[in-house]
């Protein structure tokens, strides 16, 4: 969850590429920062947790799913003048779907899974900057 008052420092924010039957999950962000985008599911890391405890706490809130991490597929800066979010430095990991149907929390309003490969014919999907960069590496390490 996004304060309105946004901290003095940098965040780091976790998010999952995962991968179930050779699909993605795509979620869409119900408020801002990027209201009305699809991306993957996430979050802030909160003190003290790993960046794993953290990505399996934020999947589990947003989605309820169980996934397996399988490794680190990028990451991405977000800085301020974007979209009116704070300043963010998400690292984003490949996982595959372990167990249970998405149900989702109030941070998002739909999830679609899609193949990676027809994202680039979804031209009525708005995505969050870099999101296909990082599912095409995280499908490298699946092995999708």
């Amino acid at each position: 969850m996004v304060s309105a008052v946004q901290p003095a420092h940098p965040q780091i924010a976790v998010s999952a590429a995962i991968f179930r039957d050779g699909k993605v999950l795509l979620t869409r962000r119900a408020r801002s920062p990027a209201k009305g985008f699809y991306s993957l599911p996430g979050g802030r890391v909160e003190f003290g947790e790993s960046l794993h405890q953290a990505l399996l706490r934020e999947v589990d809130e947003e989605t309820g799913l169980a996934i397996e991490i399988i490794g680190l597929a990028g990451w991405r800066e977000v800085l301020p003048a974007a979209a009116g979010a704070g300043h963010y430095l998400i690292m984003s990991f490949a996982a595959r779907w372990v167990a249970k149907e998405p149900v989702l929390n109030d941070e998002l309003d739909d999830y679609r899974w899609i193949a990676p490969d027809a994202l680039a014919g979804l031209a009525d999907l708005k995505l969050t900057g870099g999101l296909e960069e990082v599912i095409q590496s995280a499908r490298r390490l699946i092995g999708a």
